[in-house]
């Protein structure tokens, strides 16, 4: 893989799809350049999940600091607010960072700025989620519904809830973004371009891997704790292994629907990364 010059005084920031190596380089690029690997992984965040969201292993993390990793409760709120406040306090710091992950929505609100909206109230989050999505989804506006993923429940959610508890629809909001935490000009910003056909097999070969490492007892683990309505709960891999664990699904099942929702997400992350990240440095991902 040819990566472009890196200037060790600028933060790298390194986006790509689900199991197409990334965190892989950017422990190489961290190690050779004395840097401090920054999460930018939604499902990552949380202390439930190390194998099932494939989290950087203990080995990896005493190899090399890692920040903003497993560091949320399962059952605490937590936006790409919260995550772009924490990663600001971290590039004011002394550390040299590479922020690494796959959530297109942490990178754009550290490079693109975020909106500054107010809260959801409680009440409001709790109608959003008794109604369907389609019902969600009626009461967008066009603008909005242009700018957002309509198959991400949670993102559509979201704009509901925002266009009901302030008046103003997210699209709205968004164009009173101010300036961005870390415009692009200011680091060096790496997409990686994994090829379907490259990508396809790479998901199941990990799914099997992270069986082998203990996904399923992660998830038997939290059976007591277990809320299909939370974000942690929604981590690709934990409802297909909690059907099995409920007898509802086979093994085999269950490791072809977690492969099959792995791939659809994966297919949305690289939809994600052409239409918003043209400007970065593209990365041949699919040979590694």
């Amino acid at each position: 893989m040819l990566l472009p010059d890196i200037d060790p005084d600028k933060p790298v920031l390194l986006a790509g799809p689900t199991a197409s190596g990334k965190s892989s380089l950017a422990m190489e690029i961290a190690e050779k350049q004395g840097r401090v690997i920054v999460n930018a992984d939604a499902s990552q965040i949380y202390d439930c999940w190390r194998v099932v969201t494939a989290r950087p292993s203990l080995e990896d993390e005493q190899q090399l600091p890692h920040r903003l990793y497993g560091h949320v409760r399962f059952d605490e709120q937590y936006s790409a607010g919260h995550w772009l406040r924490e990663v600001k306090s971290l590039l004011a710091g002394p550390e040299r960072l590479i922020i690494v992950g796959g959530t297109g929505l942490y990178f754009s609100t550290l490079t693109e700025g975020l909106a500054e909206i107010p809260p959801t109230p409680a009440e409001i989050r709790l109608q959003g989620d008794a109604l369907t999505l389609a019902s969600l989804l009626a009461e967008l506006d066009s603008e909005t519904a242009t700018r957002i993923d309509l198959q991400n429940r949670a993102r559509v959610q979201r704009a509901w809830e925002v266009l009901q508890a302030t008046g103003r629809s997210l699209a709205n909001w968004q164009d009173d973004t101010p300036a961005p935490v870390l415009p692009l000009h200011a680091c060096t910003p790496l997409v990686m371009q994994s090829p379907k056909d490259w990508l396809e097999p790479r998901i199941r070969q990990r799914f099997d891997l992270m069986l082998q490492q203990g996904a399923l007892e992660e998830v038997e683990a939290m059976q007591s704790r277990y809320d299909p309505n939370l974000p942690s709960c929604k981590a690709i891999g934990v409802p297909e292994l909690k059907g099995y664990t409920d007898g509802a699904l086979s093994l085999d099942e269950a490791r072809e629907q977690a492969s099959i929702s792995t791939r659809r997400y994966a297919k949305r992350q690289r939809s994600w990364f052409r239409s918003r990240m043209k400007q970065w440095h593209w990365l041949d991902g699919g040979h590694l």
